[in-house]
């Protein structure tokens, strides 16, 4: 599809952007190694937002190494509660039982804008710990400002992790300027739950006992239709006001899937393929009609309508599993049906990285590789229990992991992820995303057109790209 520009008054036509490629944020050669602090409580605040500073930096203790029955130390930020957490911790106890010469120190600190902007602040004074946990979405506001540090290919390959181990599109996110600065720990995408027990009445089951292709505007729409009818009430569920992310995530999977590019330089305006925008806003609508789905349900009530029986479909997250899976033990899913022209879906990663250190100890630089290698490579069916799509990919060939339903239904949504732009003011738990989410919200409500709602997302890109870059 040819890429459209707005027009900046009546009758003309924008240039081009111009610059290096989208998100790209290289300094200047001249730039110092390091880091002002003033620079990052500037650039941490643009990152996320204010948020205190206080609390989790104090986690982090001098360099040097120090004993601990022996051992030698690996400190983790991380961002796991609930199940998240509890998994985390057995793995990390699972990891020190099998490397008796090291010990995990985590710390758990709140996830969003306060995460990202301690993780950065920490970095900035040069005493961060090991390793953190980062969603792949947000590297591109962290690699390119020297808050972190490439991996050592070598290093890793030595404990048994190399490129081969991982779907492609996941290693490129994950990698900056050639090098990588994320070790992918999982993929975890937006995907559609659905009811066999719904399924069936509706006549949507093929002969296995799986949901029938729906690779189509018609299909999709047509069996949404067919379960309104076996349900009484909604065939879909989709919960988004009040959200910061969820109808981000549903508009950015299907406009990947129409093969939509994008430009966004910091310093120049945005740029979308608008026919495909407007054509995915307008799917969009049509799912939300008030008979296929609510046009105004919340992320709560969404998930009460699926877990109840009022909807025979959810599209959301697969870290809803768990508690699906205890309100309906059959809940089945799969990844996101191919409603364009190109298969895509819509999925961040969590992955760990290397905070930049000043002065680094070899010796717990070496044991942070054993850690995270080991994580990644030997403790991922764990963390798959609760959901999400181990990273490394040999773990998903195991009849273990095959063992696991519905996560194995689900699993080859991660070979074709579509994450957030790159670009430094996206990703995780960012103002972008609720920014988009804002702008899109009335027309999902039906009070405004699809092409006024791509206006505003439009506007909003600009805005941000119009602010100074924090690095």
């Amino acid at each position: 599809m040819a890429t459209h520009t707005r027009s900046s008054g009546a009758g003309a036509q924008r240039p081009p952007a111009q610059g290096p490629g989208p998100g790209s944020q290289t300094p200047p050669a001249s730039s110092p190694r390091r880091l002002s602090r003033r620079s990052v409580l500037r650039g941490t605040a643009a990152l996320g937002g204010a948020a205190a500073l206080t609390g989790g930096l104090t986690a982090c203790s001098g360099s040097g190494t120090f004993a601990t029955g022996g051992r030698t130390p690996v400190r983790i930020w991380d961002l796991f509660t609930g199940a998240d957490g509890e998994r985390m911790q057995t793995m990390q106890a699972a990891c020190m039982k099998a490397h008796k010469d090291v010990s995990i120190e985590s710390t758990t600190l709140s996830w969003g804008s306060a995460y990202y902007t301690k993780l950065a602040m920490a970095s900035s004074g040069g005493r961060p710990p090991e390793a953190a946990v980062m969603h792949m979405s947000r590297l591109a506001g962290y690699a390119p400002g020297g808050l972190l540090e490439p991996f050592d290919l070598d290093r890793l390959a030595a404990y048994g992790v190399t490129r081969k181990d991982f779907a492609p599109a996941v290693w490129e996110r994950a990698t900056y300027k050639g090098e990588l600065f994320a070790l992918p720990l999982d993929t975890h995408p937006f995907i559609t739950f659905y009811s066999p027990k719904v399924a069936r009445k509706a006549g949507l089951l093929d002969s296995s006992g799986k949901m029938r292709s729906l690779d189509s505007k018609d299909a999709f729409l047509d069996a949404g239709r067919s379960m309104a009818r076996a349900t009484g009430k909604y065939g879909m569920s989709f919960g988004y006001l009040l959200d910061t992310a969820q109808s981000w995530r549903l508009f950015w999977g299907l406009y990947g899937q129409t093969g939509g590019q994008y430009r966004m330089v910091p310093g120049s305006r945005a740029q979308l393929d608008e026919s495909a925008a407007i054509e995915v806003l307008s799917f969009i609508q049509e799912v939300l009609n008030g008979k296929i789905a609510s046009r105004n349900a919340d992320y709560a009530g969404a998930i009460a309508a699926f877990s109840s029986g009022k909807a025979g479909m959810i599209l959301s997250g697969e870290w809803e599993i768990v508690g699906f899976k205890a309100s309906m033990p059959d809940v089945a899913a799969m990844p996101f049906p191919t409603i364009f022209d190109k298969p895509a879906n819509y999925a961040d990663s969590h992955a760990f990285v290397l905070p930049k250190q000043d002065y680094p100890d070899e010796k717990r630089r070496e044991a942070t590789y054993k850690v995270l290698a080991d994580l990644v490579k030997n403790r991922s069916l764990t963390w798959a229990e609760g959901g999400h799509i181990p990273a490394y990919m040999p773990v998903l060939a195991t009849g273990a992991y095959r063992k696991l339903s519905p996560q194995r239904d689900y699993a080859a949504a991660s070979k074709i992820v579509t994450l957030d732009p790159k670009v430094w003011f996206a990703g995780a738990g960012s103002d972008f995303q609720a920014r988009m989410c804002d702008a899109m919200a009335p027309t999902l409500q039906g009070q405004k057109t699809a092409k006024q709602g791509v206006e505003a997302m439009l506007s909003q890109l600009d805005r941000l790209l119009a602010a100074p870059q924090p690095m």
